[in-house]
């Protein structure tokens, strides 16, 4: 008897701040399978493994079938914000280790003579200088003093530093300097993590590179640790897999590039959303889209326009005021452009001292959770009030093994909110949940206006685990006209993961103008950073079909920023031409009696694989029941036509009528009294709103 070939198994992997996403992908059948543990906050690694022990005890031959493991973190970000980074400090220039604090010397408020900026991520007194000095061009002006250099290392490493950010002026013109210090290093054998500027963003703009540089300096040594430890654990059970990391740009990358760049993993959980939603919404006919992604602790939105992503260079973290740009730290690698805020099912409710009810940003997260998850937690949170509310079930409730326990929640609720303000714990819980909804609102609608988009015209694809719950209120307080939700949407995330395809972006800065151009060194710097990135792609994925996408920022003479704009002919009639038709639609004119200047040269390697789609999970038997369930519009309890989401067959003709609760495991979907919902062909449910421009 011939042995039954081996099941061909990937899995993608989302570490939140409540709960830890996996989507199991079987490659022969298409078949997904989906899993919720709770996040384990003080070791993430340890939630991952649960979830991944549970997976290969339905599945024995998950070991020996397991391919590609895609993972998407928190830790990073985290450490940033919450500064539990490694002891580091900067090595750079005499007379110029306070770039870091002065920065641009421009206020992001000309009218506020307080403002603050974050602390920076390295104290003064370990921001050193050393003898050495690069002309803009790349010439010396001053050698390196290899003696000096081995002292200050030597003293940084008795003073109980862990790494060390290199960040010498001009350094993208001429690595010479940086590299050298990491030779003495090595030559002295002196232990430290080293992060050189001019390999982790060798481009002009010296305050950008030198705090991109630092904080990867500040994340390297953990992350280290970090992805060490899940190897060590993998192996230990067996599965000989490599793994991948989704970077903030939206593309995976193995271990060991993440481990040299783990700057570029910031905004690795909520990219994988985005990057599904906009391939459902290009699916579903909808080119213009807003992803609404709602978790335990945040919620994020993202514009996507023409069917793309929004790539941005100008992304800040910790900063002082949310909507301030300018406000925090740049963290200049390509990230997706997204809106992230502080409310989540995790969210606390509380009254302040002048008697106003706020939501969050405080989240209760995983431990202890909600009050209703049973775990300790004594304070109200948005989850709880959604219970008190109707809107989730103790019977439906599939998330982490924990059982809703309605009695706690409206205690918390009474106890810190309704007795406090008069009222009664169902105006409570209504409250909290205008309050976050209203938040989120005005996040998103602050976000689409920076950023010229008209919601009034696009769909809206919810997922996460409170995102289809919420959505309803937030397509209508927009104008949203029409809902999207997917099949295991509350796992969206981690099915973007297994997704996205292998890619990595390098950059070199290359100042000149346009109209002394040599084309042929253009085309060999070009050749230089494909190669680059090539290298990089193929040991993600070795064998897959490669393809690159090249870019230049451009700008006329004398401005202070740059458009990126896409190349596909390396003339200087050509460039002149892509760069007059970006700017033009970025600004609706263009300056023809002006000269342009290159900046950076940028390209993007991309390896051609092939991952889960959006195949329709089979219905089962329909199954209708009622409950009393809030409804905003009539402020009270209301009889309300609860189902399961997997009983309405994909292209039935069946109209789902509002008001009405649909159940996936891991989400729950409200449709609004007034608003009206089918089930696609392709298995995602859209919801049209009845929302007016």
């Amino acid at each position: 008897m011939k042995d039954m070939p081996l099941s061909e198994y990937r899995i993608g992997c989302d570490i939140g701040g409540s709960f830890t996403d996996f989507i199991l992908y079987e490659v022969a059948t298409g078949r997904i399978e989906t899993l919720k543990v709770a996040t384990t906050p003080e070791a993430p690694e340890d939630g991952l493994m649960q979830g991944i022990d549970a997976l290969a005890a339905r599945h024995p031959g998950l070991s020996e079938g397991l391919k590609v493991l895609i993972h998407g973190t928190t830790l990073v970000i985290n450490a940033i914000l919450e500064r539990k980074g490694a002891k580091t400090a900067l090595l750079t220039n005499k007379g110029f280790r306070d770039i870091i604090e002065t920065r641009r010397e421009i206020r992001y408020d000309i009218y506020d003579i307080r403002q603050e900026y974050p602390k920076p991520i390295v104290e003064r007194d370990l921001r050193l200088g050393v003898a050495g000095r690069m002309a803009p061009d790349g010439a010396e002006v001053t050698p390196v003093d290899p003696a000096e250099v081995a002292e200050v290392l030597e003293d940084l490493k008795l003073k109980g530093i862990e790494s060390v950010s290199i960040c010498f002026l001009n350094a993208y013109a001429n690595p010479a300097h940086e590299r050298q210090v990491a030779a003495v290093a090595a030559a002295q054998g002196i232990d430290l993590s080293l992060s050189l500027s001019s390999d982790v963003l060798p481009e002009i703009r010296e305050f950008e590179r030198f705090t991109t540089t630092t904080l990867n300096a500040y994340v390297k040594p953990k992350v280290d640790r970090y992805l060490a430890g899940v190897e060590s654990a993998l192996a230990e059970r067996g599965h000989g897999v490599p793994l991948y990391l989704m970077q903030s740009g939206g593309g995976v990358i193995t271990a060991g590039t993440a481990r040299q760049a783990p700057v570029r993993l910031a905004e690795s959980g909520p990219v994988g959303g985005v990057l599904a939603a906009r391939n459902l919404a290009r699916l579903a006919g909808h080119p213009d889209a807003i992803a609404f992604d709602m978790g335990g602790t945040t919620a994020k939105t993202c514009l996507i326009r023409r069917g793309e992503m929004p790539i941005t260079r100008a992304y800040e973290v910790d900063r002082v005021h949310r909507f301030r740009r300018g406000s925090g730290t740049p963290l200049a690698v390509p990230t997706v452009d997204l809106i992230e805020i502080g409310a989540g099912g995790g969210s606390i409710a509380h009254v302040d001292d002048l008697g106003r009810l706020k939501v969050g940003p405080e989240s209760a997260v995983a431990d202890p959770g909600p009050a209703c998850f049973g775990r300790g937690g004594l304070l109200p949170t948005v989850t709880d009030a959604n219970l008190v509310l109707g809107y989730l079930d103790p019977a439906e409730f599939a998330a982490g093994g924990i059982t809703l326990d309605r009695k706690a929640a409206e205690d918390a609720i009474v106890r810190e909110v309704a007795d406090k303000l008069g009222l009664t714990v169902l105006e409570a819980a209504a409250a909290i949940l205008e309050i976050v909804n209203e938040n989120m609102s005005q996040a998103a609608r602050i976000y689409a206006a920076e950023n010229a988009g008209d919601l009034t015209r696009t769909a809206m694809v919810a997922f996460g685990g409170g995102g289809p719950l919420h959505a309803m209120e937030i397509a209508r307080k927009l104008k949203v006209p029409k809902i999207i939700v997917p099949e295991a949407a509350g796992v969206f995330s981690a099915l973007g993961f297994l997704m996205a395809e292998p890619s990595y972006e390098v950059a070199r800065s290359y100042p000149r103008r346009l109209d002394e151009l040599d084309e042929a060194a253009l085309a060999e710097v070009y050749g230089d950073l494909q190669a680059q990135a090539g290298a990089i792609i193929a040991a993600s994925a070795p064998g897959a079909p490669q393809r690159f996408s090249l870019f230049a920022d451009l700008r006329y003479i004398g401005q202070g920023h740059q458009l990126r704009v896409p190349l596909e002919d390396l003339g200087r009639g050509a460039i002149a031409e892509a760069f007059r038709t970006a700017y033009l639609e970025a600004y609706g004119y263009v300056y023809d009696d002006m000269q342009v200047e290159i900046v950076t040269l940028r390209v993007e390697a991309m390896a051609e694989t092939q991952g889960p789609g959006f195949t329709p999970l089979p219905a089962d038997q329909a199954e209708t029941r009622r409950r009393k369930v809030w409804d905003q519009s009539q402020g009270a309890m209301v009889d309300t036509r609860i189902l399961r989401f997997a009983a309405l067959a994909p292209g039935a003709p069946e109209v789902i009528a509002g008001p009405a609760i649909l159940i996936q495991p891991g989400a729950t979907i409200h449709i609004g009294t007034g608003a009206e919902a089918r089930r696609n062909a392709a298995g995602w449910l859209e919801i049209t709103t009845g929302a007016r421009a």
